[in-house]
């Protein structure tokens, strides 16, 4: 039988959890949060999102150093734009997720599909091992997950120029 929380837990139903008053960068440049009606702030903090491709914007997880979570940002929209921007910088550096901007070729072999492209974090080449690896979100935003287990996002498939689209039309 499940036990309550001890007295000296910090159990938060997440209705419950702190709202965070600004998040900013130490000296040495790890997370720091500072939480309503809390005197110390959360030094060395760690995010996650906790939908990163249905809400990437909402339901964000702070924690501490353990890897306890502290608080529950329900939108980065609750923050104030200089908080956001180090909350949007940190899961920038913290999940390699390029968004694909173009793509040059698409070739087939032996099952295995190589896919060189352009993204927002430069040219790539990768190989996906079979169409279940391709993940559709909504209808026109893609999530394509590597051999290696990387991922990469088409945000919006009509909004690749048509020789994109031609190049991938074969494969998906």
């Amino acid at each position: 039988m499940p036990q309550p929380p001890a007295e000296t837990d910090t159990f938060h139903p997440w209705h419950e959890m702190p709202t965070i008053t600004r998040v900013e960068c130490d000296a040495a440049g790890k997370l720091r949060v500072l939480l309503d009606g809390e005197s110390d702030p959360v030094e060395n903090a760690q995010i996650a999102r906790c939908f990163p491709w249905s809400f990437p914007q909402d339901y964000i997880s702070v924690r501490d150093s353990a890897g306890k979570e502290v608080t529950l940002l329900e939108s980065l929209d609750a923050l104030d734009e200089a908080s956001r921007e180090v909350i949007l910088t940190e899961l920038h550096h913290k999940i390699f997720n390029p968004c694909i901007t173009g793509v040059s070729e698409c070739e087939m072999e032996f099952g295995v599909t190589t896919i060189t492209a352009t993204t927002d974090r430069g040219p790539v080449t990768f190989q996906i091992a079979s169409r279940d690896d391709v993940r559709y979100l909504t209808g026109t935003r893609l999530l394509l997950q590597d051999v290696d287990a990387n991922t990469y996002e088409i945000p919006d498939l009509t909004a690749l120029a048509p020789d994109s689209r031609r190049t991938l039309s074969a494969f998906l």
